[in-house]
C-alpha cells in the first residue's frame, strides 16, 4: 500500500485518469454482486422462473440483480472512456500495459456476453443462437464447433450450463490480468497530457490523484445506485422479459449497446465469414496499434480520436436498426471510415 501511495506519478494528470479505479471498483461489484446471485441461479429450463423467484421472492434480489445488470453497463463504459483516453494521448505506446489491457477488454467482452444469456428470456436464447453460430463460417470445423459449444444440435439446457461455468470463471482471469496491467504500469509510469518523456515532472500519487480517484468511486456508485433504483431497465430489452421460445423470433435481434458497433460492422459485409473477419479486426486492429503508431500527440492525431469516438457512436446507433436501406448503405460506409480512422492514427 506504501508503494501505491507514494508511487511516481505525472502532475498534470487529470480525472480522466481515473478510469482505470474506477474499473476496478467496477470489477469488484461484479465480483460480489455475481457470487451473491451464483445462490439462486439455477441451469436449464428453470433458469427464466429463478430469475422472477429473485426478483419477487428473495429478500433483496432485485437490488443485486438489477446492480449485477446494470454494472455491466457501468464497466463498459468506463472501459471505452479508458480506452478512449489510451488512444486520444497515445497510451498505446506503453504497449505491454496496451495489449494486456486490450487483453482484459475481450475476456470482458466474452463474459458480458455469457452472462446476456443466462436469464434464458427471449433476446438472450436467440442471441446466443445468432452469436454461436458465427462460428460455423469457420472453414472444415465450423459446424462441428458449434455443435460442441451448444452440447448437442441446438441451443439448450447443456449450453446454458457451460455459459454459466465460463461466466463465473472468467472474471477472476480477468482479475489476474488486472495485475499484470497494473503492475507493467507501475514499471513505465503512466502517460501525461503533454505527452512529455516518463521521468519528468512526477509527483507522488497520494494525496493530489487518491483524492480524484475517490471521488471517481463516489460519483460511480451514485451513477450505479441511481440506475438500479430509478431506471433499473434502461438498458435492458424489452423481448427479454419473455421466456425463451425455439419456436418464435424475435423481430430484430440485437447484442447489448456495449456489442452495437461491432455488430454493426458484422452486419455491414454480406459474406458471413467475411463478415466475422471484419468484426474480430475492429477489436484485433487495436492490439497492433503499438508496433505502427508513434510520435508527438498532435492536434491531427486528437481529431482523428474525435471522429473515431463519433464514428463508434454511429455504429452502435446503427447497430439497433433493422437490416435494410439506409442502414446497411451506412453501415458499410462507417465500417469502412472506422479502419481508414485506425490507420490514420
Amino acid at each position: 500500500m506504501k508503494e501505491l501511495l507514494r508511487l511516481p506519478s505525472p502532475s498534470n494528470i487529470s480525472y480522466s485518469w481515473s478510469g482505470g479505479s474506477i474499473l476496478g471498483l467496477s470489477l469488484i461489484i461484479q465480483i460480489i454482486s455475481g457470487i451473491f446471485l451464483t445462490f439462486q441461479y439455477t441451469t436449464g429450463g428453470g433458469a427464466f422462473d429463478m430469475v422472477e423467484r429473485l426478483m419477487e421472492d428473495v429478500s433483496g434480489g432485485w437490488v443485486i440483480r438489477f446492480a449485477h445488470a446494470n454494472g455491466a453497463s457501468l464497466f463498459f463504459m468506463s472501459l471505452y472512456f479508458h480506452m478512449g483516453r489510451g488512444l486520444y494521448y497515445k497510451s498505446f505506446l506503453l504497449w505491454q500495459t496496451w495489449v494486456v489491457g486490450m487483453s482484459i477488454y475481450v475476456l470482458a467482452m466474452a463474459t458480458a456476453f455469457l452472462g446476456y444469456v443466462l436469464p434464458w428470456g427471449q433476446m438472450s436464447f436467440w442471441g446466443a443462437t445468432v452469436i454461436t453460430n458465427l462460428l460455423s463460417s469457420i472453414p472444415y470445423i465450423g459446424l462441428d464447433l458449434v455443435e460442441w459449444v451448444w452440447g448437442g444440435f441446438s441451443v439448450g439446457a447443456p449450453t446454458l450450463t457451460r455459459f454459466f461455468s465460463l461466466h463465473y470463471l472468467l472474471p477472476f482471469v480477468i482479475t489476474v490480468l488486472v495485475m499484470a496491467h497494473l503492475f507493467f504500469l507501475h514499471s513505465t509510469g503512466s502517460t501525461n497530457p503533454l505527452g512529455l518523456p516518463l521521468s519528468v515532472d512526477k509527483v507522488e500519487f497520494h494525496p493530489l490523484f487518491s483524492v480524484k480517484d475517490v471521488v471517481g468511486f463516489v460519483v460511480t456508485v451514485l451513477f450505479l445506485s441511481i440506475l438500479s433504483v430509478l431506471v433499473p431497465h434502461l438498458f435492458m430489452d424489452p423481448d427479454n422479459f419473455e421466456e425463451s421460445n425455439p419456436m418464435r423470433t424475435p423481430v430484430h435481434i440485437q447484442p447489448e449497446w456495449y456489442f452495437l458497433f461491432a455488430y454493426a460492422i458484422l452486419r455491414s459485409v454480406p459474406n458471413k465469414l467475411g463478415g466475422v473477419l471484419a468484426m474480430a479486426a475492429a477489436v484485433g486492429f487495436l492490439f497492433l496499434l503499438p508496433l505502427f503508431k508513434g510520435g508527438h500527440v498532435g492536434k491531427a492525431h486528437k481529431l482523428m480520436c474525435v471522429n473515431l469516438f463519433i464514428l463508434f457512436l454511429f455504429l452502435t446507433w446503427l447497430g439497433t436498426k433493422p437490416v435494410e436501406p439506409p442502414f446497411v448503405e451506412g453501415g458499410k460506409l462507417a465500417s469502412v471510415l472506422y479502419f481508414v480512422i485506425l490507420a490514420l492514427l
